[in-house]
């Protein structure tokens, strides 16, 4: 199968529903391109999930002015939609609501897409033949930037050095994320363009990974990266517009009609408020600000902001690290790292502060709380800033919500707290996840099932590019919790389990619900936006190992298709 998108900016547009495309002069809003012909587009499958409990199943749908018109068989949609209708034969599709990845980074995706890629490197000398071999894309200025390593994965799995990046690039700054993002690896160049030396100290919130003689090793973690970042070159206006295109044009084609991007920069929000003014946006973008920055001063003036595919109305903070960099914030210490109980990137206080600014300003919280103690000081701050403020509809969330205790499980569903969890970091870190925290607080962690049973809502991503942004593999795991080759039998704390339809309705309804849309997104009825994906699998039915082999083959946004599989 080869792939068309249906956006290009003021290039190539595909006609709603039709397939169909033209021409449009250079510079032209796409919104204005297409003919917006007044006869309704019907799309018929062999099965449409529509997620309504009213009708939860239809083999027809049909569509006008973006909007959902009619649904239910054929016969039925037919009638609905008139004699002048389109219609589309989508075959033995399976077609489902909207699929949102609820916590995602389109920034890092493009940049991941651009640069070196060290995803599933199992060798240091495996990632310095990827280094050689950097395209001209993964270069920021003189520095090369690469994204994905993963020391777990090694056949030496322990934090890099200086000496491990080889002497290949030794007088080109280099600059590596950890897969996380809550960690970098630096080179003897790039170190010395950031000035961080023996004598540089440990930042609150951060550390310095050392030698023996107390030289930087070229590791920095959590708050201390931005020692090394502030020395890197800022992508030009084009590698920056270039890099989102792509990243938006990936996310349409893994099948996602939405993206809730978990701290976007001002600088692609602003990218991105021109876009969809322009009607070039080519999918919805629930943007957070990015609260952690310098940048939360403008989010923070300028307050909420409602567009067209655009919403900006939550705001990001980081209160923890990661645990695979044992970074995370734990209660008690990490069980193979005696006495380190990980980072806060915030003090409580800070945190409280941020908090309280940007509740006061409307916006909803989002909060990166991976480690136990991250997640208590997060419901501790949010419980007592909206009983004080009466703000409960404020439907606060925690993103990742991975280690905590079953006192706060049950806090995080009695008081209206959004769970976002990402499935894939589960079947990622199960290898090595019960080695940092032990046997019995892994019990409480990426539990699914159990934060649902106290009432939260579930709202599914995948951390992207921290893992892929295919929402089949999301769908996969959460079913599964299992690797691609079905390990471990049964699957990994096997009761934490999601039923397709759950799995269906995390990347839907909880996604919609997490972005206060749920009365126009996240079902297929009458009045709701026409935002709805192709697949070759039924994503409930079919055997979940058939999700690693399915494939997207219509991606639908606003009644408007944006990606359509054509056969060669």
């Amino acid at each position: 199968m080869r792939g068309r998108l249906g956006w290009m900016l003021g290039a190539l547009v595909l006609c709603a529903g039709a397939g169909c495309s033209r021409r449009v002069p250079e510079g032209t809003p796409a919104e204005h391109a297409v003919a917006d012909a007044d006869a309704p587009t019907v799309y018929v499958a062999k099965r449409i999930r529509t997620l309504d409990s009213a009708k939860p199943e239809a083999q027809a749908l049909a569509v006008r002015d973006g909007k959902v018109l009619a649904v239910g068989t054929r016969e039925e949609v037919l009638a609905a939609a008139g004699a002048t209708a389109r219609v589309v034969e989508l075959g033995d599709a399976t077609v489902v609501p909207g699929l949102t990845d609820s916590h995602g980074h389109l920034a890092g995706l493009g940049q991941a897409l651009a640069g070196v890629r060290l995803e599933g490197t199992a060798s240091l000398a495996e990632v310095r033949q990827r280094l050689e071999k950097a395209p001209a894309t993964a270069y920021q200025g003189d520095w090369l930037v690469g994204q994905g390593w993963d020391q777990n994965d090694w056949d030496t799995p322990r934090f890099p050095t200086l000496a491990d990046m080889g002497e290949h690039l030794k007088d080109t700054p280099v600059v590596l994320w950890r897969i996380d993002g809550h960690a970098l690896w630096l080179n003897g160049a790039a170190l010395k363009r950031a000035n961080i030396t023996r004598d540089t100290k440990d930042p609150e919130g951060g550390t310095i990974q050392r030698l023996p003689g107390g030289d930087p090793s070229g590791v920095l973690i959590d708050n201390a990266m931005d020692l090394a970042l502030k020395a890197l070159p800022l992508p030009t206006k084009e590698q920056h517009e270039a890099r989102m295109r792509s990243a938006l044009e990936h996310c349409a084609r893994v099948g996602l009609t939405g993206v809730h991007d978990a701290g976007m920069d001002l600088r692609t929000f602003r990218l991105f408020q021109a876009w969809d003014k322009a009607g070039t946006l080519p999918l919805r973008v629930y943007a957070m600000a990015d609260g952690q920055t310098d940048d939360r001063v403008q989010y923070l003036k300028d307050g909420p902001f409602q567009g067209k595919l655009l919403t900006m109305r939550a705001v990001k903070l980081t209160l923890d690290g990661a645990l695979g960099s044992r970074g995370a914030a734990l209660g008690a210490a990490y069980s193979d790292e005696p006495g380190h109980r990980g980072l806060l990137l915030l003090s409580p206080e800070e945190y409280a502060f941020r908090v309280h600014a940007f509740v006061g300003r409307g916006f909803q919280v989002a909060t990166h709380a991976i480690g136990d103690r991250a997640n208590t000081l997060l419901l501790d701050t949010l419980s007592r800033e909206l009983t004080t403020t009466g703000t409960k509809a404020a439907r606060p969330r925690v993103e990742h919500a991975q280690i905590m205790t079953a006192e706060d499980i049950t806090r995080l569903g009695a008081n209206g707290f959004v769970a976002s969890v990402q499935p894939t970091h589960a079947t990622s870190d199960m290898p090595w996840a019960e080695k940092r925290v032990g046997s019995e607080r892994i019990q409480n962690a990426y539990a699914w099932q159990k934060l649902k049973a106290a009432g939260a809502v579930l709202a599914l991503g995948s951390d992207f590019p921290v893992e892929r942004p295919d929402v089949l593999a999301g769908l996969y795991a959460a079913r599964t919790r299992q690797d691609p080759s079905g390990q471990p039998p049964g699957g990994w704390h096997p009761d934490q389990r999601l039923s397709g339809e759950e799995a269906l309705e995390g990347f839907t309804v909880g996604a919609a619900y997490a972005s206060f849309a749920e009365a126009q997104r996240g079902r297929l009825k009458p009045g709701m936006d026409a935002d709805f994906v192709a697949l070759s699998v039924d994503p409930v039915d079919a055997p979940a190992a058939d999700l690693l082999t399915g494939q997207v083959r219509l991606t639908v946004v606003a009644g408007r298709e944006v990606f359509r599989a054509d056969a060669k």
